[in-house]
């Protein structure tokens, strides 16, 4: 009974899914719309930042997204603190990427060489 009640707890621990580990990355947070590029001045009324563009789209439905070496990575805790304090700065970002997603736990300015 002691032998099968083992098998059955290394089982389940061989079949649990591994967490994801803890990366950090840099790049831009943008906004769904704009994605890598933004084109301030055509999709506004006036030519903007790139932090003023991405909090006007994000105000007008967009989500934020992260801009790594061109790729586009969706955000999935869009309700984190510093999103808007960073919308549009290029960023240190930590977090746990699954596929094209990444649940952010930490952004920073990158520091100053």
């Amino acid at each position: 009974m002691r032998t099968l009640l083992c098998l059955g707890i290394l089982a389940a621990v061989a079949i649990s899914p591994v967490p994801a580990a803890q990366q950090t990355w840099t790049g831009k947070i943008s906004d769904s719309d704009c994605g890598a590029k933004h084109k301030a001045a055509a999709e506004h009324e006036a030519a903007m930042s790139d932090a003023d563009c991405t909090a006007a789209c994000i105000k007008a439905g967009a989500k934020y997204v992260f801009v790594n070496g061109g790729k586009v990575l969706s955000i999935t805790n869009q309700d984190f603190a510093d999103l808007p304090k960073h919308a549009g700065h290029e960023v240190k970002l930590t977090g746990e990427m699954t596929g094209e997603s990444i649940q952010v736990t930490k952004i920073e300015m990158p520091k100053k060489s």
